[in-house]
């Protein structure tokens, strides 16, 4: 049995990040599309926050979260393009202890579908961190959409075979 042994739904503790110069609470469609897909899949979001494209602002937030253990996942949104402002790589990649490289090429892949060659321009990153799993996706709405419903709804369920993020939870 071990990891697969069968059981319902094991929910995770997520906290969600905004990344974003210009958003509010109520402008943040990206940030709330992540918190309501991961509550309707049966997470429990324990944290959301909005900081400015800021690598010293971002690291503070997430550092904060990768060392309570009780945030098992962070996903952050926004920062991760090419243009302007865009640091969310720069600020997360030193904090990674394990970088899940193919994170990127897969949400990369995924989006192709929707959005075509303009996919190429996804800087989507992921990894692990003090048993905390950290998740970037671009700022649009859409690319949550696909990272969530693509990647990441599978990926945190621990029934999902052959293998998922989520088993190293399971106690």
């Amino acid at each position: 049995m071990g990891h697969f042994e069968e059981s319902g739904f094991v929910p995770l503790n997520i906290a969600v990040l905004t990344v974003s110069d210009t958003r509010t609470e109520e402008t943040d469609k990206s940030g709330l599309i992540l918190k309501e897909s991961a509550e309707q899949s049966g997470h429990r979001v324990v944290e959301k926050a909005i900081v400015k494209d800021d690598v010293y602002q971002m690291r503070a937030v997430i550092s904060r979260w990768i060392a309570d253990p009780e945030v098992h996942v962070i996903l952050s949104t926004g920062g991760t393009g090419i243009t302007g402002r865009d640091s969310t790589p720069e600020a997360v990649q030193p904090l990674l202890d394990k970088p899940i490289e193919g994170f990127g090429e897969l949400f990369r892949s995924v989006s192709m579908e929707d959005i075509g060659a303009s996919a190429i321009q996804s800087r989507a990153i992921a990894g692990l961190t003090n048993q905390t799993l950290i998740f970037c996706l671009p700022g649009s709405t859409g690319a949550c959409r696909t990272g969530w419903d693509g990647i990441l709804k599978q990926q945190l369920d621990h029934r999902t075979r052959p293998c998922n993020f989520a088993q190293m939870f399971r106690a």
